[in-house]
């Protein structure tokens, strides 16, 4: 490799971490994690990935936004090392079904997981968060806080400008410039405070990241349980992902490397995140779109690009400036974030053509949305507990195997 090409792909690297950016910190923001900690994983993630798939896909892993609302649950009642045994156990979920696609088929797999379930599914991960994502926003009682609404109010303008009017790279971005925007609005109306920056040291964790990584991971029932089923969902996500990525590309990679080496590679990225202290680990869109961009489609940039994360979370002030961000800049981001994940979930459906005036469906989806939605947490023995989300798509799953589309 000469010198023009390190250099080359060096900025092709940078461009890269930026597309992924705003996302990957925005899980660790929204749930309470450390978003260093997140840039840790989310790096040693995608060279864990790199590694598990002959390093032939082009891929960056990056915080998955699915369990938001199961993390930030159990990190609020429970605390991380019961965070940590959950993600951990969500990684092993992609572990088992790794093994079961390379037995089985991933065509047999899938059939617990067709559309009917999986599309309402995601709709429930979506609206459920959204009452978070208003008060974040500055939404209380009726009313918003006119210096939240504000800044809020200016995020999500930025967001639809960009996604609508952009171009190129910059259409790629739309939550990193964002926040940058809602941020300098923010300074502006006196809502940040500068003082933790100046007082962090350049190299090193913050205190609050040490923790993360420190404590020692603890498997209970009821936080497994909350966490980890949420990996059968994802797992149908990361299939569009990994087919999206071979389309552009132009490679089919579920012959080579196979799509249980891809899920091998998320399940064993999601337990070092999970021993870190940080978020699940997922394939991102935006990264195929950086590819569709560039017409580079080098796997070695995206492992540039992993270093460059795993730097950045090295750097003190760095962090601490993450941290500083006022809530309602990241509560703008939310609002259209959430929703979009609810309009995923409406995409499914109607990619896949589900038909509504079936009986069949039409119950399916009503149940898996109800429930999802209206059921916050039940108790099922002593201190066991299973989310809505979870008893929604363990109903789900259920009713598709028992009412089969040909009765």
């Amino acid at each position: 490799m000469n010198e023009i090409n390190t250099k080359g792909k060096l900025v092709l690297g940078l461009q890269h971490i930026l597309a992924m950016f705003g996302a990957t910190v925005l899980v660790p923001f929204l749930t309470g994690l450390n978003p260093s900690v997140a840039l840790l994983s989310a790096g040693l993630g995608t060279l864990i990935f790199h590694a598990c798939t002959k390093k032939i896909v082009p891929v960056f892993l990056g915080s998955s936004f699915a369990f938001i609302g199961a993390i930030s649950l159990v990190l609020r009642e429970n605390g991380i090392a019961e965070v940590k045994g959950g993600v951990i156990a969500a990684g092993l979920v992609y572990v088992l079904v790794s093994q079961l696609v390379r037995i089985f088929g991933v065509e047999k797999v899938k059939s617990f997981f067709p559309p009917i379930v999986v599309g309402p599914t995601i709709v429930v991960i979506g609206l459920r968060l959204s009452p978070t994502a208003l008060s974040m926003a500055g939404y209380s009682n009726g009313i918003f806080d006119t210096r939240s609404l504000i800044v809020s109010g200016t995020v999500v303008i930025c967001m639809v400008l960009v996604s609508l009017l952009g171009k190129s790279f910059f259409k790629l971005v739309p939550i990193l410039l964002s926040v940058v925007i809602g941020y300098l609005v923010a300074m502006a109306l006196g809502m940040v405070d500068f003082t933790p920056i100046r007082e962090a040291s350049w190299i090193g964790f913050s205190p609050e990241a040490w923790t993360s990584l420190t404590t020692v991971p603890k498997f209970s029932l009821t936080s497994v349980l909350a966490i980890a089923p949420i990996a059968f969902v994802v797992f149908i996500e990361h299939i569009g992902d990994i087919t999206t990525n071979g389309a552009v590309v132009g490679k089919d990679f579920f012959a080579n490397p196979g799509i249980s080496r891809t899920l091998l590679g998320d399940g064993m990225a999601t337990v070092v995140a999970g021993l870190l202290g940080g978020p699940a680990n997922t394939t991102y869109g935006e990264n195929t779109g950086v590819l569709a961009v560039t017409k580079v489609y080098d796997p070695a940039i995206l492992r540039i690009a992993a270093c460059y994360a795993i730097v950045l979370s090295f750097i003190g002030k760095f962090g601490v400036i993450l941290q500083t961000i006022p809530t309602p800049v990241m509560g703008g981001i939310s609002v259209i974030l959430f929703g979009m994940i609810a309009s995923v979930g409406m995409r499914t459906l109607i990619e896949y053509k589900v038909d509504f005036s079936i009986s069949r469906n039409l119950i399916i989806a009503s149940l898996i949305l109800v429930l999802g939605i209206g059921i916050n947490n039940i108790t099922i023995w002593r201190t066991v507990s299973l989310s809505g989300l979870a008893i929604a798509a363990l109903v789900g799953v259920t009713l598709n195997k028992f009412f089969p589309e040909d009765r």
